[in-house]
Order: C-alpha cells, then structure tokens, then sequence
C-alpha cells in the first residue's frame, strides 16, 4: 500500500508527489485528468501585486512582498506557508526542470509581455521568454502569424509602447507573416505551431521569411508556440535570424503550461509515483479520526485508495475542488471539509470592477503543517493536508500569486508528512515540527522499503 495519497494534478499535487518521493515514501496520485499547468503562462508568479484592490503596486522582491502581505492579512496562506517554505519550494521546481525549462531567483521578479501587451511582474520564467523583459529603452518587433488567431501583434505592439515602466518606456512595432504550420490549413493552433517548430527545417524556412523585416537592434517577440519537446528550438531560431527572440504566452491551452506539465510528470513518474487517472475521488472512509481511504472511478470501475496520509491538491472553484450552487452554497466536493471565507453577507456582490469578490477567498483553512482544521478549530483528520487553490484566504489571479502558494505549500505538507511517517527526515526551512502519525504508518514504511 502506497502511504501517501495525494489527489490532484497541478503545480501543488505534482510537486508534493514528487518531493514525497525523494524523501523515500511511497506516493499515488489520483487525478480526474490532467492538471492545471497547461492553463498556466508556463511561468512562476509568487507575487506581483501588493494588494488584489491596486493592481499598480508592482512587487519587485516576492519574498518581501509575500512577508509584508502576511502580516496586513492574516488570513492569507502565506502567512500560514511563510517565505522560507516558498523559497524551498521554488527552487525545487527549479532545480528539479532544470535551466532549460526554468530560470530566475524567487527574491526578483522579471517584467513579461502578455498576449494583449500588457506588462505583468513574475518571478521563475522559461529561457525562452527572457528576451522579452519590458525595461526602458528595449526595442521589440512583435510578430503575427497569419494563421493563428490568438495573436493580435498589432494591440501587443501598440499597448507595450504606452506601457508604464519605472525609468522610461519601450518601443514595439508590429510585423505579420505567414508561413503555415500544415500546408492547406488556414486556421491552425498554437500546439500545431508548437509541433511545427520541433523540427529545424520548419524553423529554416520560418526564419528566411521574417529576417528582412527585422532592423538593426531589434528583439523578436513571437507566440509562445517556438517547440513543445524541443527545448533549444527557440536558441535556434535565434541563431538563424541573427536577433535575440522571446516567446510571449497565448491564451490556454498554452504551450509553455504544457512543456512544465510534460517535465513535472515525467520527472515524478521517473521518481516512483504511481498516477491514476480517470475520475473524481469521493466517499473518504473515516475511522477514530483519520481518513482511512479515498473511492475513485477508474475505467468505469469504483476502487479504494487506501494510506497512512491524504493531500488534498485538487485545486478550487476552476477544477470542481470547491462549488457554488444557485443557494449561494459552497462546498468542498471530495471530503465534504468545513470552509473558511463564507461568513460575509454575500459571496458575490454586484461592483465588478471593485472591490474582490469575497467568493474567491472561500477555501480550506490549514494550520502551519498545511493539516487541514476547522475554521477557528484543530484538525478536521489527524492525516489530512491541503495545498494549492483549495486554500482559503488569497485573490491568487489578481495578486498573481498562484505558483508561490502551490509550491509553498506543497513543499511544507510533503515535508510535515514525510517527518511523520520517516521521523529522520528533514523539513524545509521554516517547517514547524511534525505530529507523527501513528498505527499503519510503521508497517508501511516497512513495506515501502522493502
């Protein structure tokens, strides 16, 4: 029997398998189907803004931010998770995908273009969009491609060129050529430009037809399609133009979400976790206070996942975790857990360009382990933990701090798991001791060495 069972495919659930993992314990990871990396921008947001209400207040160091952040609001995970445990637990994504998937330090954030040429603040970034920082006095030729859809250069141009940047401004231009993915398709998607770009004579075709268009000293900014497993295809192209390039993320599904999803996976399979994929786990068995197993319908067939410890990484309201009914009810679909966040008097108000709305603070509320408790209680189940989206307490898209509470939080859990079950392991920076778990935790640890 594996000893820890971790629910959810995301940044959160795929991190805290695969460190689990690497502290010697045995993990299966239940999912309904592939996670939320493939809707990410491929990137590391810990935090960009200093408060959801003002999004002008960039955030230059995240580590800072996120301190100042817990101290104003103590409701928020990160005054739970703290910033060692986001450091640890991003510079083990880091070192796990390596440099070139993933570069930068969790204490500085980097300015990036988005698809509409906004300019958002980030923290770990892929190789491939560096050459797109938005400092004063860059200068970016913003390319379009005829037949993909999702890739207005001219808007990206246009809005970079008014952008407000401390110490000056940038220049973008706009240029459209059209070279097809697949011959006779007039319409094509970023993966099949994606796929376009893994081979090198698509890339020698692409790049005879946009070097006349790019002048002396300019960097080439394109659709984040430049290879899905070629993870050098955008060096590259880089070479063959003879300018610098950068990759600028599309709407979802996005292919730089994807190259981590790819990674991630591969490298917690690699590790020994053993996924499941199929359908929704439901009907936790509970005995003398602990969760005992999880059902889960796969091929159509009901199964019981039993272990010693359960992470709940599931995600919030956009993966099904949490639901709001037409009764203004929510609810935490898995384990059926009390929520922190509802005591307002209305989850949604109707000034949508106001303040939050309060429903996306809805969540569970964790201790300093991320063991889950009781809205102003103790714990819920003695081995239950959460990570990721299902906390309560943050704005994450509009603080733009998503990943840094994922990998934080999972990184703490993992850590205050593996000390339970292998007391002789280490916890990260900033860990509190660990509440061993007693009974069935012994023989499995046996069984998973064995």
């Amino acid at each position: 029997m594996s000893r820890v069972i971790v629910i959810g495919a995301g940044v959160a659930g795929l991190t805290a398998a695969l460190r689990l993992a690497r502290a010697g314990v045995g993990v299966t990871l239940l999912t309904k189907g592939i996670g939320g990396l493939q809707l990410s921008q491929g990137t590391v947001d810990v935090l960009g803004y200093q408060t959801a209400a003002d999004r002008g207040l960039r955030v230059a160091d995240p580590l800072t931010g996120l301190g100042e952040l817990a101290a104003a609001q103590p409701s928020h995970p990160y005054a739970r998770i703290g910033a060692d445990a986001v450091r640890a637990g991003v510079e083990f994504l880091r070192e796990e995908l390596g440099p070139d998937l993933l570069v930068g330090e969790a204490d500085a954030n980097v300015l990036l273009p988005t698809a509409v040429g906004a300019v958002r603040p980030t923290c770990l970034v892929q190789p491939s969009m560096l050459a797109g920082s938005c400092v004063p006095g860059a200068r970016f030729v913003i390319v379009g491609l005829r037949r993909l859809k999702d890739f207005p250069a001219g808007l990206i141009a246009g809005n970079l060129s008014r952008a407000v940047l401390d110490g000056g401004q940038l220049t973008a231009r706009a240029v459209t050529i059209d070279v097809p993915a697949r011959q006779g398709e007039a319409d094509s998607s970023g993966l099949t430009y994606a796929r376009a770009f893994d081979d090198p004579a698509f890339r020698e075709r692409f790049a005879a037809e946009l070097r006349p268009l790019v002048e002396a000293g300019e960097t080439v900014g394109l659709p984040a399609v430049l290879g899905l497993k070629d993870r050098t295809a955008w060096q590259h192209l880089s070479e063959l133009l003879g300018h610098p390039v950068f990759e600028i993320p599309l709407p979802p599904p996005s292919v730089p979400g994807m190259r981590l999803n790819l990674a991630l996976t591969a490298a917690a399979r690699a590790a020994g976790v053993r996924i499941v994929n199929g359908s929704w786990a439901t009907s936790p068995s509970v005995a003398d206070g602990k969760v005992t197993a999880v059902s889960f319908t796969t091929s159509g067939t009901p199964r019981e996942f039993a272990g010693s410890a359960f992470l709940l990484a599931a995600g919030g309201f956009e993966s099904g975790a949490l639901s709001f009914d037409s009764h203004d009810e929510v609810k935490e679909t898995i384990f059926g857990l009390p929520l922190a966040g509802t005591d307002v008097p209305a989850l949604v108000h109707g000034d949508y360009w106001g303040a939050e709305q309060p429903l996306f603070g809805v969540g569970v509320a964790v201790d300093d382990t991320m063991r889950v408790v009781a809205p102003g209680g103790g714990p819920v189940y003695q081995n239950l933990w959460a990570a990721g989206g299902v906390l309560a307490g943050a704005y994450r898209w509009t603080e733009k701090s998503g990943e840094g509470i994922a990998l934080g939080s999972a990184v703490k859990a993992a850590d205050a798991i593996a000390a339970a079950l292998i007391p002789s392991s280490r916890p990260a920076p900033g860990s509190p001791p660990a509440t061993e778990i007693p009974d069935q935790a012994r023989a499995d640890q046996t069984e998973a060495t064995a």
